[in-house]
């Protein structure tokens, strides 16, 4: 429990439904605000230390330590609140399925620091909490096939510990993993990766992903081209049964 919270609560006379009642979110969404790793959308935690009449940093000092970069920081707000996601990739396993080495890998030849690598990597294994709450959201990623086949240096042993992961989540009740095979020829996932989060309140927002700093999409004409797209995605991929089958198939090709 979020004990900060929960007492400045009480001292203010406020309640999970009074903080919905002010802040325009429903109550359900502000009785989570006292769970571990809950943390409101910036704009709320403004909020809800002015209601309370706390600084943000005595409700919720995590955020004033944490590891992900600025620009990174409000998808990951998004991610935690998020009841779905749906997620495409075309060149990497989601940031959500990866082992530690293969994050690592990833951004091997990139301009940083071995300490901001560190940092970075560490972010990621710390967002996949999530997936580890009593309730996590529901995940569907949909991966391009050649994802798993793709050498991380030449590390094979990396390769196989992280595709036998991939399969252990592929068979979690809340992470569906479908493949999009290597024989489908042109389809409309090769315009890129992204994401589309679900909020509580039925909400949608969007995370694309490029080589510059990712956008965060949430107009409602944005999202809906980005779930068209994605409907045309799911339906050149395999199901989850068959998707696992490849799954554990690639992985014994890295033995």
């Amino acid at each position: 429990m979020n004990l900060a919270l929960q007492a400045a609560m009480a001292k203010a006379g406020q309640t999970a439904e009074s903080l919905a009642a002010q802040t325009g979110v429903d109550s359900k969404t502000a009785a989570r605000w006292v769970s571990p790793g809950r943390v409101p959308q910036p704009r709320r935690r403004a909020q809800v230390a002015a209601i309370l009449g706390r600084d943000v940093g005595d409700l919720w000092p995590d955020v004033l330590k944490r590891r992900e970069p600025q620009w990174l920081r409000e998808w990951v707000d998004w991610e935690r609140e998020a009841v779905a996601l749906r997620w495409f990739e075309h060149c990497w396993v989601p940031g959500l399925l990866q082992t530690e080495a293969y994050a690592r890998a990833t951004l091997a030849g990139e301009a940083l620091t071995p300490a901001e690598v560190d940092e970075l990597v560490a972010s990621r294994i710390e967002r996949q909490a999530i997936l580890r709450r009593e309730r996590p959201p529901l995940l569907t990623a949909v991966i391009f096939e050649g994802v798993l086949y793709q050498s991380a240096y030449g590390n094979r042993q990396l390769m196989r510990e992280q595709v036998e992961h991939l399969a252990e989540y592929a068979t979690m009740t809340a992470v569906q993993v479908h493949i999009v095979p290597r024989d489908v020829g042109m389809y409309p996932g090769l315009g890129g990766g992204f994401i589309i989060a679900e909020l509580p309140g039925g909400e949608h927002v969007a995370h694309v992903d490029s080589q510059a700093p990712a956008q965060i999409l949430n107009q409602a004409a944005d999202v809906a081209t980005l779930s068209r797209r994605w409907e045309r995605i799911r339906g050149d991929a395999l199901s989850r049964n068959q998707s696992l089958n490849l799954i554990r198939e690639a992985a014994g090709s890295w033995t």
